[in-house]
C-alpha cells in the first residue's frame, strides 16, 4: 500500500484497536507521515510508536488539515462527545470509517454531516493479526473508496461486507463479541478437567493450547468445521460420547442461539 493511494488517514482514538490498526498500516507500506493520530493521551509506547513512524500527533484536529480518512477507533460512549470537534476534518473527499460497536451512520451523520460513511466492526484478534472485520458502507461510499477502506481494514485479518445496516448488529453478535465465547470455553473446558481430576494450571494448559492448535488447523485446513470435527470423531469413542451431550437437543446449538441473540438485541439497544 502507498500513501497516495489513501491521502491524508486521520486515526481518532489511539487505544488498543486504533493502535493494532496503525501498527497494521504502518507494517504494510503506509508512510507515517500521512497520518495523523488525535488522542488527548496516548501510551508512552504509542507515542514511541507515532513519533518513530514519522507520523504526527494532536490533541485536537490541527487547523487546515483535511482528512481523506478518518477512522473512528473510539469506544461508543465517547462518540457523542467527541464527533462535533471532528466536523473541521471532514469534506467532500472524506471516508468516514467507524469501529464503535452500536453508534449509527445516522447518529454520526448528525454530528459530522452528510458524507461517505462506513461502519465496521473488526475483533480483538485484530491485535495480533488475526482478526475478521464486518463492515457496510453507505450509498455515498464509491467503489474506489470502498476498495481503500477495505485495504485498511484487512491489515489485521479478512473483511466480510454486509448489504444492511442492520447486519452489523447480528456480525456484532457473531464475531465482534465472539472471541470472549472462545475464551469462555478454555475457562470451562480448564475447569471440567480440574473437576475430573486434573491439577488446575495443567487442566488450563491443555485447554488453553487445545482451543489455539484447534483454531490453527481450522485457519490452515480448507475443509469445513463439520468435517474437521468428523475427522476427530470415532464412532464409539471417547469423542463421540462427549459430543453425544454437546450435540443434544439441550446442548449447545440452542445456548448458542440465545447468546447470540441476546447480544444481537443489545447491539440494536446501543444503536438506538
Amino acid at each position: 500500500m502507498t500513501g497516495a493511494a489513501f491521502g491524508q488517514i486521520v486515526l481518532v482514538g489511539a487505544g488498543n484497536m486504533g493502535g493494532a490498526m496503525l501498527a497494521g498500516w504502518l507494517k504494510s507500506g503506509v508512510p507515517g507521515s500521512t497520518v495523523t493520530v488525535l488522542d488527548p493521551g496516548p501510551s508512552e509506547k504509542m507515542v514511541a510508536a507515532i513519533n518513530e513512524a514519522g507520523a504526527r500527533h494532536a490533541v485536537t484536529p490541527p487547523e487546515g488539515l483535511a482528512a481523506d480518512i478518518l477512522f473512528l477507533a473510539l469506544k461508543p460512549q465517547v462518540m457523542d462527545a467527541v464527533l462535533p470537534g471532528l466536523k473541521s476534518l471532514v469534506g467532500p473527499q472524506t471516508t468516514v470509517v467507524s469501529v464503535a460497536a452500536g453508534k449509527t451512520l445516522a447518529s454520526m451523520e448528525g454530528h459530522l454531516g452528510k458524507a461517505a460513511m462506513v461502519r465496521a466492526m473488526p475483533n480483538t484478534p485484530a491485535m495480533v493479526g488475526r482478526g475478521v472485520t464486518g463492515a457496510f458502507a453507505n450509498a455515498a461510499v464509491s467503489d474506489s473508496q470502498r476498495d481503500i477502506v477495505h485495504r485498511l481494514l484487512q491489515v489485521s485479518g479478512p473483511v466480510e461486507w454486509v448489504t444492511s445496516e442492520a447486519d452489523i448488529n447480528a456480525v456484532t453478535a457473531v464475531s465482534g463479541s465472539g472471541p470472549a465465547y472462545v475464551f469462555y470455553l478454555v475457562e470451562c473446558m480448564a475447569e471440567a478437567g480440574r473437576k475430573a481430576g486434573l491439577p488446575a494450571d495443567l487442566a488450563m494448559r491443555l485447554a488453553r493450547e487445545t482451543v489455539a492448535g484447534a483454531g490453527e488447523l481450522l485457519h490452515q485446513s480448507p475443509d469445513p468445521a463439520a468435517q474437521l470435527r468428523k475427522n476427530v470423531t470415532s464412532p464409539g469413542g471417547t469423542t463421540a460420547a462427549a459430543l453425544s451431550v454437546l450435540m443434544a437437543e439441550d446442548g449447545m446449538q440452542p445456548l448458542f442461539d440465545l447468546a447470540i441473540e441476546a447480544a444481537r438485541k443489545r447491539a440494536e439497544e446501543l444503536a438506538e
